[in-house]
């Protein structure tokens, strides 16, 4: 072979092995390609939820669940099959048929079928795309990729399952956005205060291959972060008395007309809350326009003056600064007293021109307390406020609370002051801080904070108690027994009979106070009572009533204390007092 004819071959074999080699190049690439689209190395994160909310005795109040959002492609969707895909879709979802097809015809490319689906749906819904896939409902083209069901996580809904039972001391939630995905955070009471508890603190994190329908392929090399949901509050509030309270408070609201009524019950020794409600409550899961009044947490977000409520405080101040007995005797003044250009009358006059210090708390007197108020001294009164709790917040663990007025020295300078803040005038406190300040008088002298939450429970539901503060000692314990025994003796023959209970140790005081607006004080009343209910076995718990703006039967005698009454009986019910047996 010449030189020629070799030279010609080797070109021509070149040109075949160039050929060759682009050839499976080309392969090799195609293959790869398509194989990545198969097997493309992807990762997801899921959301964590929002810890729930639990009663005492182990209801679920709030919860979380997943939301999803549901897409297809409607360019994936073979034509002649798209009346089966859209009569299926409908049945597993639960959408109407013409909804799905408005949908399905609205555009060509990717569309959303639903934003909000639940975990039980999408569950179904992933179902029925691998079996769409199957039969052949959805087709690849040339335009987009087979996907097939797209469902992917959109967030979160807060469900609450007793509606508006615990409003609003559960308080409510709103929707915030975060990485594309709608969280939930706190807005009001419990979901407000203990948001670092309740909120999430992990997504789930998953990286691996995904398989033809996007899906990642869960098998050894897949890398998982574990999730990290919010943790879990137990309330020391049981759910079975919290609903038989806000019953009654809603059948003393109707009687009375009143504008709202809010109770508590709370164990004198531990601060631990058994009942925070109002007869103005909101189903958070709907919440509309109309609620809006009823948001607010009165118990510690509205201040009043108390009326006859604050005279026991007083009267232990005076007995603890030994400016009195509890057997020194006043005059009633035939029920009319006045301080300079000031007239303080009793709501009723007493049969004796004299009368004990003592009989004043049991009867009520406006004008033997004004004359008492008069013996404190500006600094001692001031101390002794602050030292019952007052124009500082209560300690009970709800947001945005009202601490009322300061209680500063220069007021208590002025005699007609210190007079008329003697039955609970010129001075704005909210009811949290109240009852807390009455529970020494069933403390044995000693100030406790009020506690709604006592646990939380962590993502391996280890249980971590909330510790009760350690009480303060605000008065000695035989100054506090005085005024016990004299409340108990206010309940059995005084203002506060209404609230008797057979067989159980009640006592407390009753209050009704005009409502200032504008410095003018109309005839518009808050009344109430607070008080304690004790039994043999050892129960002892501290109970507040108070009724806002009543039209009718405003004097608290007449309306707070029957229902102070009826919450007793409630107590009784449920097995926590347990009445001694009359012979």
């Amino acid at each position: 072979m010449d030189d020629k004819v070799k030279s010609k071959f080797l070109i021509f074999f070149t040109g075949v092995t160039v050929c060759f080699l682009i050839f499976v190049i080309a392969l090799l690439y195609w293959s790869n390609t398509n194989l990545q689209r198969l097997n493309l190395q992807t990762s997801d994160t899921r959301m964590s939820l929002r810890g729930s909310i639990l009663s005492a005795d182990n209801y679920t109040v709030a919860s979380s669940q997943r939301l999803y959002k549901v897409m297809v492609d409607t360019r994936n969707i073979d034509p002649e099959q798209k009346e089966l895909f859209i009569k299926l879709y409908s049945l597993y979802s639960g959408d109407s048929e013409k909804d799905v097809r408005k949908i399905v015809e609205s555009k060509k490319g990717s569309v959303i079928l639903s934003y909000s689906a639940d975990a039980k749906n999408a569950k179904l819904l992933r179902s029925l795309g691998s079996k769409l896939l199957k039969r052949g409902v959805f087709k690849a083209n040339g335009e987009s990729f087979l996907r097939g069901l797209d469902i992917v996580q959109s967030g979160e809904s807060r469900i609450y399952l007793h509606k508006d039972t615990l409003s609003p001391i559960v308080g409510y939630t709103r929707k915030i956005e975060q990485d594309a995905i709608t969280r939930r955070e706190g807005v009001k009471g419990l979901e407000r205060y203990y948001e670092d508890k309740l909120s999430f603190a992990q997504d789930i994190y998953i990286a691996g291959y995904r398989d033809v329908i996007d899906t990642i392929i869960l098998n050894k090399k897949v890398k998982v972060k574990e999730p990290i949901n919010g943790q879990d509050i137990q309330l020391s509030i049981p759910l079975k008395l919290q609903k038989m309270i806000e019953h009654k408070l809603d059948l003393h609201k109707k009687r009375l007309e009143a504008k709202e009524i809010i109770a508590v019950v709370m164990k004198s020794d531990t601060g631990d809350i058994l009942s925070l409600a109002s007869s103005n409550r909101y189903d958070a899961n709907s919440l509309k326009q109309s609620d809006y009044p009823f948001l607010n947490i009165r118990h510690v977000e509205y201040i009043y003056e108390p009326g006859s409520v604050i005279k026991p405080i007083v009267y232990s101040l005076l007995l603890k600064e030994g400016k009195i007995t509890s057997k020194d005797i006043f005059r009633t003044h035939g029920g009319e007293y006045n301080i300079g250009k000031y007239n303080i009358k009793d709501e009723h006059k007493f049969k004796s021109e004299w009368i004990t210090a003592r009989d004043a708390i049991i009867y009520s007197s406006n004008v033997v307390m004004a004359q008492l108020g008069q013996k404190l001294d500006a600094g001692e009164y001031q101390d002794g406020l602050m030292a019952f709790g007052f124009g500082e917040k209560s300690g009970i663990d709800l947001a945005q609370e009202n601490i009322g007025d300061k209680i500063s020295l220069n007021q208590f300078k002025s005699e007609i002051t210190r007079s008329t803040m003697a039955y609970g005038y010129g001075i704005n406190v909210n009811f949290m801080q109240l009852l807390r300040a009455f529970n020494v008088f069933n403390n044995g002298g000693l100030l406790v904070n009020p506690k709604i939450v006592s646990f939380i429970i962590d993502k391996k539901n280890a249980i971590h108690e909330i510790k009760n503060e350690e009480p303060v000692r605000v008065l000695p314990e035989h100054i506090a027994n005085i005024i016990q025994e004299t409340l108990i003796y206010t309940v059995k023959e005084g203002s506060g009979t209404r609230a008797f209970v057979e067989g159980v140790t009640i006592g407390g005081k009753t209050g009704t106070a005009q409502i200032a607006q504008g410095g003018v004080y109309y005839r518009r009343y808050n009344s109430s009572f607070i008080g304690f209910a004790n039994d043999k076995k050892g129960d002892k718990y501290t109970i507040g009533v108070l009724v806002i703006e009543p039209e009718r039967d405003y004097f608290g005698a007449q309306s707070a204390a029957p229902i102070f009454r009826d919450i007793v009986l409630n107590m009784i019910e449920e097995g926590r007092l347990s009445p001694e047996e009359i012979k």
